[in-house]
């Protein structure tokens, strides 16, 4: 019984020894005066900025989901899904204006309240009166700027109110209501429509893409994997000042576990002081996130609340992590009271082990590969696990490439042997150092080139021909296309114009049997959609050539027995209005091959100048105006844009693209340009930090070789190989990882594998650029530790 008891009070006399010596550590932290103090602000800084970091990651979904919310809510194309609504006491009309301005989206809606009952726009209380609009907060900015010059030309309404946040996705979204008296006049679906209600109806949810979930899921895993390096990194700060104070407790009675648990102790505070700076830089982000845009996206602060669950993990790991790096990195340090075992020749560095994580990581997304997006989604336990390994691999296989380099580097100049020498020295600190900027370069080069492989799925071309015109303007109903082509002739930077008018002829002018298009266009339009034999205003061809049409032929054979009269915009119900305009097809009518126009649209039916429209029967044709611009004149679209809208607000004008993207694959792109930003800037401020401690633990050792005659240059040069040596080697490896992960992700989703060797210098340059960087902002701080005076001590 004795024995069965006595382990106990030894075991509680462990416990509390091991609490009572991370106790000690944490009061040596906030206790041990200027050095103690230092070390702990350095590293509560290091963790914090990547707490900051990772509470922010943690709080986009969050922000995603808001987003999708508030743009459902305000969505107004809810007429799709039902019949054409009667006015009544619920109903509104409401008008699609969006237009671009310098490269900036700017949602636009032209409202008309019909009901006492009818709902007010998100955002609002009230609706805009004719003559007077609604815009957000960053609009209301733009316009009051000297840059919204243009812009206030084009939207002439006097600004009532402002719209509130629940009527925006973003703090930086540009948008507004325009007030109209006669809107419910130009009713055509889908631009001008009547509707009861806002927000989108619940529809199935479409099947997801498993290419695109797997792309989201590496692109987390690649953003967060250089954060969780640098924290690791980071309670490390001041390590080597750190183990010679912790030889000092040696000599009064202190073993070697006790010291352990001390320095664990010491890390633990100044990780816990960094979740207390981590949640201020939370904070501070969060607010400077609402007031700036990247790459097209913006949020409200009230967007980035993290969840709590979250949060609360990192609050739990951080500590955690401190703890059991620094027992993991004391395990090769022997601490004795007359000081550290470290300077020795180190007991070099076994390759088998590390090899283990990245083949790890390959056999854990190999039965993976081919499945493609026909094979099912992919396994996200997988797929996480196995680009862990492969990018945890690179922090395990560092320092032995640093170490087996740097071994076989010889003489040189007085700069490259001091540097060689330290690295040498040293090489386990130096790869740490590029640890995190590896991981963020092999991740972003694997991403880069999934993106590229996969980009030709998700893009289509638009048939455009951006030869023969820029931009395209369409002509609303009861605008002469003609009065549109006359004033874009006269804008500034338009170089030609074609304007042609679309409508329908069929055999009868209610319910037809038969239709054909019928095209009008003065004779240099016409030329532009068919080889015309020769023309002249009164001329009407029909066309030949056309695939899609098989009605005109059949008409004109019809049309024999019934006098070969057709009608101009037939009734196909009788909620229809306006009777049908007769055209009698000329007994001489020429024949025409059919041209693709600018868009790369091949016409058949009718072709007629203005001269053989009927009278009166200009109103049933539709117009669209095409232009070629000069690119050099400034401003040019935002000109055409205004000669638009000063014909007509609802006009819409727009640019031509030759090939049109994705827009859910467009978004993650977006976010992955975004979180890469805000990863590197990180990786910069922690390496400025890091090399800003690793300069403040060599002042005695530069100030004695000031002394000695050494000049600053020689000293200044050598810092820059200390680091560039490492980062050449850490980008290298980097770039292997990188290929292979790519490699074998293109792999999984069935394309072919191929290399954008300029993407992938590109993201090597990024991270050699960020290098840089940081060397030259630490260049100030070490010409002050290079002085005699550093010799000083007390």
């Amino acid at each position: 019984m004795n024995a069965g008891t006595g382990h106990r009070p030894r075991e509680r006399n462990r416990a509390w020894g091991t609490s009572r010596d991370l106790a000690m550590g944490v009061r040596f932290a906030f206790a041990g005066g200027r050095e103690g103090w230092f070390r702990a602000a350095m590293t509560a800084v290091g963790v914090g900025l990547g707490v900051a970091l990772l509470l922010l990651t943690t709080a986009i979904p969050n922000a995603l989901a808001v987003r999708h919310e508030r743009d459902v809510a305000r969505a107004d194309y809810t007429y799709v899904f039902g019949h054409p609504l009667k006015a009544g006491e619920k109903t509104f009309v409401i008008a699609d204006i969006d237009t671009p301005y310098r490269g900036d989206d700017i949602r636009g809606r032209m409202v008309q309240r019909e009901g006492a009952k009818a709902p007010v726009p998100p955002g609002l209380t009230t609706y805009p009166a004719p003559g007077e609009m609604a815009v957000s907060p960053a609009l209301k900015r733009l316009l009051g700027s000297p840059d919204g010059a243009l812009l206030r030309a084009r939207l002439p309404y006097r600004i009532t109110a402002t719209i509130a946040e629940s009527g925006l996705t973003g703090s930086q979204e540009l948008a507004y209501y325009a007030g109209s008296a006669d809107l419910a006049d130009h009713i055509h679906p889908p631009d001008v429509a009547r509707i009861d209600h806002f927000g989108s109806p619940r529809s199935p949810d479409a099947e997801s893409d498993p290419v695109l979930m797997l792309l989201v899921l590496v692109v987390f895993v690649v953003l967060l994997m250089p954060v969780a390096v640098f924290v690791a990194a980071a309670v490390r700060f001041g390590g080597e000042r750190r183990d010679r104070r912790l030889a000092a407790l040696r000599l009064v009675g202190a073993d070697g576990r006790m010291v352990r648990r001390i320095a664990a102790g010491e890390a633990m505070a100044g990780a816990l002081l960094g979740l207390v700076l981590g949640g201020g830089f939370f904070l501070i982000g969060r607010q400077l996130m609402g007031s700036v845009e990247a790459f097209g996206i913006s949020v409200f602060p009230s967007y980035l609340n993290p969840s709590p669950a979250l949060a609360l993990l990192v609050a739990i790991l951080v500590p955690a992590a401190a703890v059991l790096v620094t027992m993991f990195t004391l395990r090769g340090v022997v601490i004795e009271p007359l000081g550290v075992v470290r300077t020795a020749k180190p007991a070099r560095r076994r390759l088998w082990w590390r090899l283990l994580l990245p083949v790890a990581g390959l056999a854990a997304l190999y039965p993976m590969v081919g499945q493609g997006r026909n094979g099912g989604g992919f396994n996200q336990y997988l797929v996480t696990g196995g680009v862990l390994l492969l990018l945890v691999g690179i922090t395990a296989l560092l320092p032995w490439v640093v170490e087996r380099v740097v071994g076989r580097l010889g003489q040189g100049a007085v700069a490259w042997q001091l540097a060689v020498r330290r690295l040498q020295l040293s090489s386990g600190t130096a790869a740490r150092m590029v640890n995190g900027i590896a991981v963020a370069v092999a991740g972003a080069i694997a991403l880069q080139m999934v993106f590229a492989g996969v980009e030709a799925d998700y893009t289509k071309p638009t048939g455009n021909d951006l030869n023969r015109a820029q931009m395209s303007v369409q002509v609303p109903d009861g605008v002469p296309v003609s009065k549109v082509a006359r004033a874009m002739t006269a804008t500034k930077g338009v170089r030609k114009v074609v304007s042609i008018a679309d409508g329908e002829a069929g055999d009868r002018a209610e319910d037809p049997q038969r239709t054909a298009t019928v095209s009008v266009g003065d004779c240099a339009s016409l030329r532009e959609i068919a080889a015309l034999p020769s023309c002249h205003d009164g001329d009407a061809f029909v066309v030949k050539g056309s695939d899609s049409d098989s009605e005109t032929t059949k008409l004109l054979t019809a049309g024999e027995k019934h006098g070969r009269t057709l009608y101009l915009d037939p009734a196909y119900s009788g909620d229809d209005d306006g009777p049908a305009s007769r055209w009698t097809v000329p007994a001489k009518l020429k024949q025409a091959q059919t041209r693709e126009d600018p868009t790369g649209y091949k016409r058949g039916g009718f072709l007629l100048t203005p001269g053989a429209l009927p009278a009166g029967a200009s109103t049933a044709v539709r117009g669209v105006v095409y232009l070629s611009i000069d690119s050099a004149v400034p401003d040019v679209h935002e000109h055409v844009i205004n000669t638009a809208v000063r014909i007509d607000p609802l006009m819409l004008a727009g640019t031509l693209t030759a090939r049109e993207l994705n827009s859910k694959f467009a978004s993650i792109r977006t976010g992955l340009l975004v979180g890469a930003a805000a990863v590197l800037a990180l990786i910069g401020a922690s390496l400025l930090v890091g090399q800003l401690e690793q300069l403040r633990e060599r002042k005695k050792l530069l100030s004695v070789l000031v002394a000695f005659g050494t000049r600053r240059r020689t000293l200044s040069l050598s810092v820059l190989w200390q680091t560039a040596i490492p980062i050449g080697l850490g980008l290298l490896l980097a770039g292997v990882v990188g290929l292979a992960l790519g490699s074998v992700l293109l792999k999984m989703v069935g394309s072919t594998v191929r290399v954008d060797w300029l993407g992938v210098l590109a993201m090597t340059g990024f991270g050699a650029a960020v290098v840089l960087a940081v060397t030259l902002l630490s260049l100030p701080p070490l010409l002050r530790l290079m002085r005699p005076d550093g010799l000083r001590t007390e």
